[in-house]
């Protein structure tokens, strides 16, 4: 049985989750044994991205790539972990066709959710969603379909949901992952389609003054609120 814990910015009832609001801690199986959510993030970064049902053709696509960019998020201190609408055993099947028709064998945990649980703290599903897993399709867990970032404070810092029929772009994640680790730790911002090394935004918070000493080689104005600067190292 999963167990399912509520932050106070989540409180039973209210079901919306918003960027800084703190993930729902939960306690369920995996295929790499049982986990506290939180304790297993620790102080990395996680990304958990759900899935409607095993053995779906799109997700097998995402979780074998997924299991190809691995070594890319742990140079990114950030760990990654599936989650499936079905029990583990289920799970652990799935995994041998996504190895023999990706190419990469699943090197992260995937839970088990087949009460329902996380995807209705996740506000995947309705709260008063009834029933488990059994006997449902992938058209009734559609909306398991999302990724989220999140931060070691625990925090998530990024939501995206994707239809059943659109491959999620991972390198994306990696993208964003790379500007949120710049911008918590520099006064900046990226623009549009910033890739990592590129120029970036001093945040209109920071005054010239103060800029002149983050940013002493400069920067280049294009507006009063739009200032360029190479990326801080």
């Amino acid at each position: 049985m999963l167990t399912v814990k509520t932050s106070e910015n989540h409180k039973e009832g209210t079901m919306a989750l918003r960027i800084n609001d703190t993930a729902p801690n939960f306690q369920a199986e995996t295929t790499e044994g049982p986990i506290d959510f939180h304790e297993w993030i620790g102080e990395s970064w996680a990304v958990l991205f759900s899935h409607p049902k095993d053995f779906t053709p799109v997700c097998t696509t995402e979780l074998g790539y997924m299991a190809g960019l691995a070594s890319e998020f742990a140079k990114r201190h950030c760990k990654i972990i599936g989650l499936s609408v079905d029990p583990v055993n289920s799970h652990e099947e799935w995994m041998k066709d996504i190895e023999e028709t990706q190419g990469n064998k699943v090197n992260y945990p995937i839970i088990g959710d087949p009460d329902l649980s996380i995807a209705k703290a996740y506000n995947m599903l309705p709260a008063d969603e009834p029933g488990t897993s059994e006997g449902r399709t992938p058209l009734d867990n559609a909306t398991v379909r999302s990724v989220f970032v999140i931060a070691p404070d625990k925090t998530i810092k990024l939501m995206l949901t994707y239809p059943m029929t659109t491959g999620r772009n991972f390198d994306e994640i990696l993208r964003v992952l790379d500007s949120m680790q710049l911008t918590m730790k520099f006064k900046v911002a990226t623009p549009v389609n910033w890739k990592n090394g590129e120029d970036v935004i001093i945040v209109p918070a920071v005054s010239n003054e103060e800029a002149k000493g983050l940013f002493p080689d400069g920067w280049k104005t294009i507006k009063s609120y739009m200032r360029m600067v190479k990326q801080p190292k």
